[in-house]
């Protein structure tokens, strides 16, 4: 098998992208997925249907940083233990302490540094890596937190490394999401699973006569005995199948919705060794810790001199921090939104199109709830799905939001209001005063990382469309949050999933959200719809980046 070019037709600053024969490769080998099969060219409808397929060429519009997925991907293995419960890593005996002596104080501006020994449920120290721990540094009487560094050094420990970024008490706080054993767990489903939820498609004929089937990314996945029907979209060119219904046409498909999470077969020793210990605290292996302002210093923070808000700038380790409830930026100079008229004065003249999950939609809602004066408009109550619109006609602000489409977890909704990513942006002029926020991620949790890639290559192909034509609209993507602990959606799949987010735009003039940092740096259970404080802290580094200064 040659490399895999395809030619992107459209605008004469687009290039031809190459995909490497290593991606194809690490995708049907390393991660197998369902064969699809390409429907016959599109009908003049955005969704064409049909009943059989020759293979379809994924769009080659991914860049070089995705060229080895096998580095991106890369998690440390998992030895076999013969299923021994008590081999696997526990979160009562695994410890950390400080990497040096104990200081009375800490320099503000330093880092603290500590090591992570993991230990199984005898208390014997791990020989090898791949547990999911989460580190934080928390400040709770300043309502301060940092998410900490982890290395895995593949041996057993970790090396946990905390910026000190305010003045006073701190404390370490370190949580197992999942052990490595667990995570192998995950890793198997997502090798051997083509999908781990399923859809449901209702087809209506002329008289009003409905008959409802299984949906899903591929034809297996339909439990559909006899012929499937193939839905391609005209734009990015994916796939949606359903089982064909006993007696209607293909062509009746009227509505969509979320159908049943499917078996996942996990041998009993491993499925209590995988989820008894997901997301627990480790025993306190720190003292508090009390940090310093220099003696000549006035500044209660460490921020360093940072550039405006724009998109194309590099990503800070770690992106931000909270203090006093606010998110601190160490990227850019964000600012802080507070009240309805800053809101109003940042987004006039601006048309927003934010497309993607409920969590974006958390932005949407927030903005109507914030902004008296932004007034819905009744769009028919397709809420589930959208579209939502709110207007504020005195300064010309017009906010959108839909959900992007198949595969789509929700109440029934229309077919035709499921418009795709790749889609929606195709129809968009762009310009200085349009700005397009993405929010993906939620909802591929349950799919092999070929499905999210494939999307992103026809969302990818999209924004550089976009910004070849426009180079003055503003593209926000808003990486996925934390918030999900069971084989359905992991967050040790979120941050896969994220990982691909920033590789895909990596090469693209885009800004990012890190909604993944902004949901586990405070004392806070995790919430896939995290609350007001975090959404209204997300909203505003939205807003610093339409309104810079």
């Amino acid at each position: 098998m040659g490399p895999f070019v395809e030619q992107i037709k459209g605008y004469k600053n687009l290039i031809v992208a190459l995909v490497f024969l290593v991606w194809i490769l690490y995708f049907i080998v390393s991660l197998p997925d369902s064969t699809i099969h390409r429907a016959p060219g599109p009908r003049t409808a955005s969704i064409s249907a049909c009943k059989s397929a020759e293979s379809p060429s994924l769009l080659s519009s991914l860049p070089k940083e995705l060229a080895n997925l096998t580095h991106l991907l890369y998690w440390p293995p998992t030895p076999g233990d013969e299923g021994d419960i008590l081999a696997s890593t526990s979160p009562q005996t695994s410890t950390y302490r400080l990497r040096g002596p104990a200081q009375a104080s800490y320099a503000l501006g330093g880092y603290l540094e500590a090591i992570l020994v993991a230990r199984d449920h005898r208390g014997r120290p791990k020989t090898h890596g791949g547990d999911l721990f989460r580190a934080q540094l928390l400040g709770p009487g300043l309502k301060a937190g940092v998410p900490g560094d982890v290395q895995d050094l593949e041996n057993g420990t970790y090396l946990l490394s905390f910026p000190l970024l305010w003045a006073g008490q701190a404390h370490v706080q370190v949580r197992l999401i999942h052990s490595s054993e667990a995570v192998g767990v995950l890793q198997r489903i997502w090798r051997e699973k083509r999908a781990t939820v399923d859809f449901r498609g209702y087809f209506r004929g002329p008289t009003g006569a409905e008959e409802t089937v299984i949906c899903n990314v591929d034809p297996q996945s339909t439990g559909a005995k006899g012929p499937t029907c193939q839905y391609r979209d005209v734009v990015s060119s994916e796939l949606w199948f359903c089982a064909q219904p006993p007696t209607l046409p293909c062509n009746s498909l009227v509505g969509h919705s979320s159908g049943s999470y499917l078996k996942v077969t996990v041998p009993h020793d491993e499925a209590l060794l995988a989820w008894r210990v997901t997301d627990k605290v480790l025993r306190q292996g720190i003292s508090p810790i009390q940090i310093r302002k220099a003696a000549t210093g006035k500044n209660n923070l460490a921020l360093p001199p940072r550039p405006p808000c724009r998109p194309g700038l590099r990503a800070s380790k770690p992106s931000g921090f909270y203090h006093q409830d606010v998110w601190h930026s160490l990227s850019c100079s964000g600012r802080t939104f507070s009240t309805a008229d800053r809101i109003l004065g940042c987004l006039a003249g601006h048309v927003i199109h934010m497309i993607g999950d409920s969590t974006l939609r958390q932005w949407w809602e927030y903005l109507r709830d914030t902004v008296p004066s932004l007034k819905p408009v009744d769009l028919h109550g397709i809420y589930q799905v959208g579209p939502l619109m709110a207007v504020e006609t005195a300064r010309g602000i017009v906010l959108n939001w839909r959900a992007h489409s198949w595969p789509l977890r929700c109440l029934r909704a229309p077919v035709a209001s499921l418009h795709s990513v790749a889609q929606e942006l195709s129809g968009l002029a762009g310009g200085p005063h349009t700005v397009v926020v993405l929010g993906l991620g939620a909802h591929f949790t349950t799919f092999p990382p070929s499905i999210f890639v494939r999307r992103l290559a026809g969302i990818r192909a999209a924004v550089a469309a976009l910004l070849a034509r426009e180079p003055r609209t503003l593209v926000v993507i808003k990486l996925a949050n934390t918030g999900y602990k069971s084989v359905y959606g992991s967050d040790w799949f979120t941050l896969q999933i994220n990982r691909l987010l920033r590789a895909a735009f990596a090469d693209l003039r885009v800004a990012f959200v890190d909604a993944w940092e902004m949901t586990s740096s405070l004392a806070l259970p995790d919430n896939i719809h995290p609350g007001r404080l975090i959404v209204s802290n997300e909203v505003d580094v939205l807003l610093s980046f339409i309104c810079p200064a």
